[in-house]
């Protein structure tokens, strides 16, 4: 398959959109300079060439009350068992993220909890899966880093 051209227009479209998926089309438009149809055919042939998919809503988990954060590497008995792990991970909605990694663990993944009380149940829900050998936890203090728009900008001067 070959691969997508994104010219600056669209760059600058994917910009204003990571910063708010919501930003309507018109508006885009008008900072661009160019019609509000111009920027739903390129949205249009993003999403229809794989680079943009869907749309996401990013929440305060904080002000809902979920602001403990906790990495739980998982090691498995046997290797084979990490398909079965993963989907009954995926069954724990405080999991948020699961990495099938290399290394010291098998699985890797990313617990949202009220509080520590709350990520032990998390935590002995992971231990309790059948092919789960143990766990080992790291406490999150503070996310530092979360920013989409670096790697974007980054792959974008590649290009």
């Amino acid at each position: 398959m070959a691969k997508f051209r994104l010219d600056e227009v669209d760059h600058q479209i994917l910009d204003m959109l990571i910063d708010n998926t919501r930003t309507p089309f018109t508006d885009i438009a008008k900072k661009l300079l160019i019609s509000a149809g111009t920027v739903h055919v390129r949205v249009k042939k993003m999403e229809e060439a794989g680079i943009i998919k869907g749309s996401s809503l990013t929440l305060d988990y904080v002000k809902l009350g979920y602001s403990f954060i906790a990495y739980v590497g998982i090691f498995l008995e046997k290797t084979h068992q990490t398909k079965f792990v993963i989907e009954r991970l995926n069954e724990i909605p405080n999991i948020t993220v699961a990495h099938v990694t290399t290394g010291k663990f098998n699985i890797f993944c990313k617990v949202r909890a009220k509080n520590t009380k709350h990520a032990k149940e998390i935590i002995f829900m992971i231990d309790d899966i059948d092919g789960v050998a143990r766990t080992e936890t790291m406490i999150s203090l503070e996310e530092s880093i979360n920013d989409k728009k670096r790697l974007m900008h980054s792959i974008f001067n590649e290009m």
